[in-house]
This record gives C-alpha cells, structure tokens and sequence, in this order.
C-alpha cells in the first residue's frame, strides 16, 4: 500500500519494522549527511528510516530541503512512530511553482499569503508568483488601486523572507503592455493607451476596454520604469515576470500606422525588447507569456536569448506537445504552465484541470522545459475561494516533481490530513466531487461552467466579456439536468458539513467552500427560474423568485463576514452579481427569450 505522500518519491522501498523517535529532541534522532552518494541532482536527496534512526543524505540545501519536506509529512502522518523506508528521490522540473492572480477583486492578506507559501513548501514548490495588474500600493497611483485593497511593498518584503527562509523564489509579477484597463481608464494615463474608447468584441456580443499601452508613444517606456522602480526593490528575486500577453488592442490605436508598416509581430517584439532592456537594468531576467509570439513563430530567433517564455493553456486539449516542441527548437528556456481551471466555475473544473496538468507536465518533461508554473486566475470577480484550488496545487506539485509517481487516489488523504485538517476527510472528498459535479449540467464549453455563470453574468446592458452568456444557458440545458446538477451540490454540500477540521485555517477553508457551493447551487436556482418564466408559469416563478431573494441576501451577508478573514478590500469587485440576481427576481422578466438564448454558444475565450 503507498504511503501517503504528495509528491510521490521517484524510489520508495519499504522495510521491515519501524523507527520511534525520543520523546525528547526527536530530530536529534536524524543523521544529516551532505554525500556525493545522493542522487546526482540539486534537489536530490536520499532518505533512509531504520531500526538505528533517521538519516538524510544530499548534495545541495535544495535536497535538504526537499527530504525535510518529506519528514515532514511522515511525522504528520505517522508520529513518532515511522515506517523504515528508503527513498531516493529528484524532481523532473528544476523550478515548479505557483501563480495566484490577485487583480481581480480578491486581495490576499499577507497572513493568507504566508500561511499558503509555508504549504506549498510542503509539497516541494519552490517558485511563487503573485499576478498584479494594479493591486500593488503604488504610491502614485492609490486612485487605481484603492477600491480594490492592495499588497504594499512592506508587506512584499516580509513574504519576500519569509519565502527566502522556506527555498521558496518569489518572483514579482507585473503585467507590463496589456491587462492595464484599471490603470489606463484613469483621465492621466489615458493618453498612453493604444486606444482611447471600448470597441466590439470578435463575437459583437461584449465590449473589450483599453488594456494596452502604446508601444510608440515616449511616455510608455516612462510609466513602465516608474512601476519597476518602485516594486522591484522589494523582491530578492532575479527573475521578473512581465506579462505582455493578450495584447487584444494593439494595432488599432495608436500604433495602427507602425504595425500597418512593419507587422504587429515585429512591434510587438521590439517593445517587449525594450521591456527586456528595463528588466536587465534592473539585474532581473525577464519571463513572458508566450501567447503572442507564437502567432510569429519566425520572429521567435530573435527574442533576447535570456529571457523565459512562458507556454501557457488550460483545457484538456491544448497543444503543450506542438508548442512546447517551437520554443524547444531554439535557444530560449521555457516553462510550461498549466491552471488550475477554477475561475469561473465557483466549484472547480477538476476534470478539465487535472488533464491539463498532466498534459503540461508531459510535454515540459518531454521538450525540456525549464519550469512548471500552475496558474490560479480569478475572472469574473475572483468568488471562487482558495479552498477549491487546493487540490489542483497539490497535484501540479506532484505532477511537476515526478509525473510517473503521481497517484491521485492520494490527494483525499493528503488534503485531509496537510490542508483541510479534517481526519473524516469528509471536506477533501467534498471539494473533489464538487470539482467535477458540473457534469451533470451535460453540457460543455470552454474555460466556463454553469455553476460559475449564471449567478456571475453582468447585467447585458454592460457589455462586459466575463460569464456574459450566463443568463443564457437556461434555454441550452435540460431542466432535468439543472436539477441532477443542484442535487448533486446539495449531496456534496451534506457530506462537507459532517467533515471536522481540528484547526481555525481547516475550519475556514470548509467554511469558504460551502460558501461557494451555496452559490453554485443558487445557479441552479436560477436557470429553473428562468425556465419556469420561459414556460409561463407565473406563479411558480414568483415562488423561486422570493425564496432565491431571501437566499442571496443570506449569502450576500455570510460572504461579507467571511471576507476579512483572509482578503483585503471589500466583496465589492468580487461579488456584485449577487445583488444584480437580486434585481433579476425583482424585474421578473429573461434577459433573453428562449429563441435568443438557445442560438449556438457564443466563440469561447481564453483566460485573461
């Protein structure tokens, strides 16, 4: 029977017997030995318990590390009481991260951001970013970033050593040419857009707003300098993540002539060459998202040779093979970068998220990649909690150290034990069948699921991109697959609260995600609404209407209390569609009538 541990050792033999260790200074009880007899890697290590004692054996402070780790969990699991064992034991990916987006509408206290990085460290991950488009305190710029709560350069520098001490490299994250609508719609940074006004997007169906700065205008280089400035100080990092994917404006503004002349590809390259000059100025190396160039495979060549793509992509069948294999036929590194494909879901993809790790994992061991960094974004308001990415951290953590090894039937135990806290791992059962409930909608689409947008759509009057046909789905699922869906929540929901964490961290994850499950099951709620008004039954419209009022002003009430305990800001950026649902029952009429909402879905869309 394996043991329980995440990730898997490459090497685990079992021994007859078991070791105690001494109530006093149990550790004293641990031989450590740095030996050239450790696997010939960084963070190589052997581990050895027999009937003499504990001994660990390494080449570098990585190895070491990584063997603490695994002590770690055996104690946790064992006491004093261990199994003899030897494990030898190196990772495929030299740098395996995580990724939390925190730009939008869900700001991290920084006790939340230590406690999740002493976790990752647990389960061997030694890289972490922090997404940021306009939440980081720029001290000219609180216009942009007030209204949302932000990280504050003290607070980076105290996770920043906090990071340093547990092996773990944070590297500073600022996306740096598009996704900087909140900074751009400000009256003195406009003039630095590629684009002034909000124009159509591909489908006609939403607006897409200025995100991207101009390449050509001289202020550009100016406001980028003034933001590395001021935040690059605080992180020990050599690395610099500068984002500049989704570059969605360029070319109609204010660059139209210049790319008409020259070829988007190639102005897009010469910006991201001068971004790469700031970064080195800086003693930073520059990672990017590897999405634009990639639509110019001939302009790849000539990327500066020390900067690091970043390949990213996350459904079941994106193409890290064929990607991976460009960026490995050049002399760039690369990462590949997988997510969590919880955003716009509230409960979880994990079907979806557990494929794409894998398939991430595969093809970066397959073409050499440098990294393996898993994504956790946060479209359409950031509501989905961190409860529901547990799981998805915990296996990229496996996955991107030995992807043989990995066995998910240990995530249960694990969860139970490391995370949720909870020994009738009742929580970690729940969190996984929620992850993958949305099957019972029998209906599938990119990148979304019902449960995430139906309670999120905008109000269609506004146009915006996130869960904007989340008013629709009504007239594209079978109301008895609604119902197989809710009850599926509502069974799931049950066995959560019978879980028992034994800690406040285990017993506020729970907390967060039931708080995400009612919301979840409110979608429910409201398609069958919407299908009781689309069949003209009044009066059991109104009936829905009522209850799902009372309903959402309770939810709307329990998530204000919640929020303080881990995030900064108010539930304001986060959770507003709980009132506009509210004025939906007021109003007592579909946004679109059956003939409208049942037309083919609309072009689906990547993450931003």
């Amino acid at each position: 029977m394996p043991l329980n541990l995440l990730p898997t050792p490459r090497s685990l033999k079992i021994l007859r017997g078991t070791f105690t260790l001494p109530k006093q200074k149990p550790l004293a009880a641990t031989k450590v030995v740095r030996s050239k007899t450790a696997p010939n890697n960084p963070e190589g290590y052997s581990l050895t318990i027999d009937r003499r004692g504990v001994r660990i054996e390494y080449r570098e402070t990585g190895g070491l590390r990584a063997a603490g780790a695994t002590l770690r969990q055996l104690l946790r699991e064992y006491g004093r009481r261990l199994p003899c064992l030897k494990i030898r034991d190196w990772p495929d990916f030299a740098r395996r991260g995580v990724m939390l987006d925190i730009s939008r509408g869900r700001v991290p206290k920084l006790e939340m951001l230590l406690d999740l990085v002493e976790r990752l460290a647990d389960f061997k991950i030694n890289e972490f970013q922090l997404y940021t488009e306009h939440t980081f305190a720029y001290r000219n710029y609180k216009s942009v970033w007030q209204s949302w709560g932000a990280l504050t350069a003290a607070e980076i520098r105290t996770l920043d050593a906090r990071c340093c001490e547990l092996g773990i490299d944070l590297v500073p994250n600022q996306n740096s040419f598009g996704h900087l609508r909140y900074f751009l719609e400000q009256p003195r940074l406009k003039k630095l857009a590629e684009i002034s006004e909000p124009y159509e997007g591909s489908t006609g169906d939403y607006l897409r707003y200025p995100t991207t700065l101009a390449p050509n205008n001289p202020g550009t280089i100016k406001f980028i300098r003034e933001l590395y400035d001021e935040l690059l100080p605080n992180f020990s990092s050599k690395f610099l993540n500068v984002g500049c994917d989704e570059t969605w404006d360029l070319g109609r503004g204010q660059s139209k002539k210049v790319c008409e002349r020259r070829g988007k590809g190639r102005v897009y390259l010469d910006f991201l060459k001068k971004i790469h000059r700031e970064a080195s100025k800086r003693g930073k190396r520059m990672m990017f998202w590897g999405d634009i160039i990639l639509h110019h495979p001939e302009l790849i060549p000539e990327l500066p040779k020390d900067s690091i793509a970043l390949n990213w992509g996350y459904e079941i069948n994106h193409p890290f093979d064929k990607e991976a294999a460009t960026f490995a036929k050049l002399p760039i590194p690369f990462y590949v970068c997988p997510g969590t494909a919880t955003w716009m879901t509230l409960i979880g993809r994990h079907d979806t998220a557990f494929e794409n790790l894998r398939l991430a994992a595969k093809a970066g061991r397959k073409h050499g990649a440098m990294g393996y960094l898993n994504t956790d974004w946060g479209d359409g308001g950031h509501p989905q909690p961190l409860a529901v990415s547990w799981p998805l951290y915990v296996a990229g953590a496996a996955l991107s150290w030995c992807g043989r090894s990995f066995d998910e039937k240990l995530l249960v135990p694990v969860l139970s034990r490391d995370i949720y806290k909870d020994p009738t791992q009742r929580v970690a059962k729940a969190a996984l069948t929620l992850g993958v409930a949305h099957r019972k909608f029998d209906y599938i689409e990119s990148n979304i699921t019902p449960f995430g947008t139906v309670i999120a759509a905008p109000p269609p009057a506004t146009r915006e991109l996130f869960c904007r046909s989340g008013l629709k789905y009504y007239a594209r699922i079978k109301p008895r697959n609604v119902r197989a869906a809710l009850a599926e929540v509502e069974r799931q929901r049950a066995i959560l609260q019978n879980g028992k964490p034994s800690s406040k961290a285990g017993a506020i994850l729970k907390l967060e995600l039931d708080l995400a499950a009612r919301m979840a099951a409110q979608s429910c709620k409201i398609m069958l609404w919407q299908q009781a008004l689309a069949a003209g039954k009044s009066v059991e419209a109104r009936r829905l209407a009522k209850k799902g009022i009372a309903e959402l002003r309770q939810l709307e009430r329990e998530f204000k209390s919640y929020w303080p305990l881990k995030n900064k800001g108010t539930t304001a950026r986060c959770s507003p569609f709980l009132r506009w649902r509210m004025d939906d029952y007021r109003r007592a009429k579909l946004h679109f009538p059956p003939e409208v909402a049942r037309l083919a879905k609309a072009k689906t869309y990547a993450a931003e």
